[in-house]
């Protein structure tokens, strides 16, 4: 495994390991959650400490269509519908876990609202992960003590989610994979408040990507060139309190001074 941190590139030996990899991510303190095919029947995730030894190694459930782990020691994993409607741990949809593979909590929708069927989009903060999903595509806030919260978009199918305070900004949606949907949450809603495209900061559309990576407040995207990123931050509105402007910029990290979005 390659590892760049900061610019400084060195490469991680994973020991023993048996799975046929599909996701991975870092945990705090050096150490590193990994998932995929395993021969060794339900356990299909490995923990690595910062010898890039295994630690442990757990079942996940199948289908997971994200894995990610924020700074609060947390790993939450999100499925496709091949999981949740055939393995017990995949049911629910969206599913918690400790940094050494215990499983925490899963998601029960509230009475009267539809299960996840496939999570579309996921953003991960510290100690809250957001989440988008099929069939409604309502926006569902969890919390790490549990609490939940869900609200109304007119964004359908998203493809990505960055999240700041009370805003929010929507990729895609649609049939438009450029279409940036700036939102404000209020207790039960997420309204647009401005739409713009997304563009290259030399102004050329960005229609095709990689699938997007949601931390908190930074969108991560990654066109045509596997080593190019690009990431676009939601920052705080100046002086607006009910309009928020999309304040969302995209550049590469090299040049912060160019915008990625235009409206």
């Amino acid at each position: 495994m390659v590892i760049d941190s900061g610019g400084a590139v060195r490469e991680q030996i994973l020991r023993s390991l048996w799975l046929r990899v599909n996701r991975l991510d870092a945990l705090p303190n050096g150490r590193f959650v990994v998932q995929g095919h395993s021969a060794e029947g339900g356990r299909n995730a490995q923990i690595y400490g910062t010898d890039g030894r295994p630690r442990r190694s757990f079942a996940m459930g199948s289908a997971v269509e994200y894995l990610m782990a924020d700074r609060r020691h947390h790993v939450w994993s999100a499925y496709f519908d091949e999981g949740v409607y055939s393995d017990p741990i995949s049911a629910a949809g969206l599913v918690r876990w400790d940094s050494g593979g215990n499983h925490q909590w899963g998601y029960t929708p509230p009475e009267g609202v539809q299960h996840i069927d496939t999570v579309y989009a996921l953003n991960v903060g510290d100690g809250v992960a957001w989440a988008s999903y099929y069939p409604t595509f309502p926006l569902l806030e969890v919390r790490a003590n549990g609490e939940t919260r869900l609200r109304r978009t007119p964004v359908i199918a998203p493809r990505g989610m960055a999240v700041h305070g009370q805003q929010i900004t929507m990729l895609g949606g649609g049939r438009e994979p450029d279409r940036l949907h700036h939102c404000r949450l209020t207790e039960d809603v997420a309204l647009v408040v401005e739409e713009a495209r997304l563009t290259l900061p030399n102004g050329t559309p960005l229609k095709r990507y990689a699938r997007p990576v949601g931390r908190g407040r930074h969108l991560y995207l990654r066109g045509a060139s596997p080593r190019q990123w690009y990431v676009l931050t939601v920052h705080d509105a100046a002086g607006a309190t009910t309009r928020p402007r999309p304040t969302a910029r995209t550049q590469p990290r090299s040049t912060p001074s160019h915008h990625l979005l235009q409206s």
